[in-house]
């Protein structure tokens, strides 16, 4: 970790060559970036437009700049923001500018929303929502993420914590006047009736499906027989030629994903090979993947030609038996869409039926996901330790009668999950995982 009394700086917005490029610096040492490079410091939270040079008087850009004092910035340390021209030369000569200012160096990954974190602007769930919302693929994404930085689960959460401390001081105060007669039993009444009301919040909150998936979005794997058109209709629901299209069996040996956007639910699919007796011993590797990685899937489509095409073994995941090819039927088996709750008829050549299937795949994401928008939470970490604080108040409430002590100790370790959940006690194990995955100049 660096020291932090070190200004950092660092470009917070797209790669470059662009129209316009912001570049943040944040620390003590913003204020005099500021002097030193427009020779100035202006007013703050007012954008003003300035010529920047370098320290040898050498012009750097027509800027415009943003000065934010501590602490009424995103950091809630001295800001400073260069708003110049987005090429690449222009932005090497401010670095270098920037760079021979003392104690002031490039940022790190996610060191701007760190430094936010550490200085209460924000908690670990509004940090976790930030970036959601920087990696959010689809709309629904953006809106859940969106709803979690602005305190969907953190501001729940901190009431939570707050009502949980009263409820453990009131079980603390009968625990001290013990030798008062009825006093404890009068103090521990309404500890154990918060107690109670918090873990029926709780508890309904855990009960909304995994919201959290949302996040990582549904798995549907493409499997089934050789040469069945797997291939095709991948490219077909990705819309781009993703995959290899060949008459001969066997050409897809690897796993290929692709990305899907289905009525703003986010949606993975992945084409594999397939699967059939082989003596190739690279194409059984690809089999033996292709059953690994279709047997992780949340949605199997299973695509055949023919009914004796159909899969016989156990998957733990949904299997929808798609024929395809009716392209080469006639009469009724020519008939193309949807024939039951779980099997299509389709001509991938001829995208015949296609628009039940796509509907179909939306209609399973809406109902997989649940209330995975709306719910509060997006992350395995917060479901994890909201588990944590619901059966510590279970047990809490099973203490009553047996000993206070225990009772007190119980709402202790609720206060105390919950307090890991908003970032504010013991957690430099799960920083570093966090920050690390958000990108430079944020």
């Amino acid at each position: 970790m660096h020291p932090d009394d070190q200004t950092i700086f660092a470009l917070s917005s797209g790669r470059p060559p662009g129209a316009i490029a912001v570049v943040r610096v944040s620390g003590p040492q913003a204020g005099s970036a500021l002097r030193l490079l427009a020779r100035k410091l202006p007013t703050p939270r007012m954008a003003t437009r300035v010529l920047l040079r370098d320290a040898a008087e050498q012009p750097i850009d027509d800027a415009v700049m943003l000065w934010f004092p501590s602490p009424a910035s995103a950091t809630g340390e001295d800001v400073a923001e260069f708003h110049v021209h987005g090429g690449r030369a222009v932005l090497a000569s401010l670095f270098a500018a920037l760079s021979t200012i003392e104690n002031v160096r490039p940022a790190e990954a996610g060191e701007f929303t760190r430094r936010a974190f550490e200085n209460g602007k924000l908690d670990l769930t509004e940090a976790e929502g930030l970036d959601d919302l920087i990696h959010a693929d689809t709309d629904r994404q953006r809106r859940q993420a969106l709803r979690q930085l602005k305190g969907l689960l953190g501001d729940r959460a901190r009431d939570w914590r707050a009502e949980i401390i009263k409820a453990l001081a009131l079980a603390e105060a009968g625990i001290d006047f013990a030798d008062e007669g009825d006093v404890p039993a009068e103090l521990m009444a309404p500890a154990l009736a918060k107690a109670k009301a918090l873990l029926t919040e709780i508890e309904t909150v855990l009960a909304h499906g995994r919201t959290e998936r949302l996040r990582d979005g549904l798995v549907v794997a493409i499997a089934g027989p050789p040469n069945v058109g797997k291939s095709t209709l991948m490219n077909l629901l990705a819309r781009r030629e993703v995959a290899i299209v060949s008459p001969h069996a066997g050409t897809t040996r690897d796993i290929i994903e692709a990305h899907l956007d289905l009525d703003g639910y986010p949606v993975m699919i992945i084409d594999t090979a397939g699967q059939r007796e082989t003596d190739d011993p690279v194409e059984q590797e690809g089999v033996r993947r292709a059953r690994a990685r279709a047997a992780e899937a949340d949605l199997m489509l299973w695509l055949s030609d023919d009914e004796s095409g159909m899969i016989q073994q156990e998957e733990p995941a949904p299997i929808w038996w798609v024929r395809n090819k009716i392209d080469r039927e006639r009469g009724e088996r020519a008939k193309a869409g949807k024939l039951a709750e779980d099997r299509f008829a389709i001509s991938a050549s001829r995208s015949d039926g296609m628009a039940d299937l796509v509907t179909a795949l939306s209609v399973f994401a809406r109902d997989f996901f649940g209330a995975g928008e709306t719910g509060l939470i997006t992350r395995e970490r917060q479901r994890t330790l909201l588990e944590e604080t619901a059966t510590s108040l279970r047990r809490s409430i099973a203490a009553t009668g047996v000993g206070e002590e225990l009772v007190a100790e119980e709402l202790r370790r609720a206060a105390f999950s919950l307090g890991r959940l908003l970032g504010r006690v013991d957690v430099e194990d799960v920083l570093d995982v966090i920050f690390r995955d958000f990108c430079i100049g944020k």
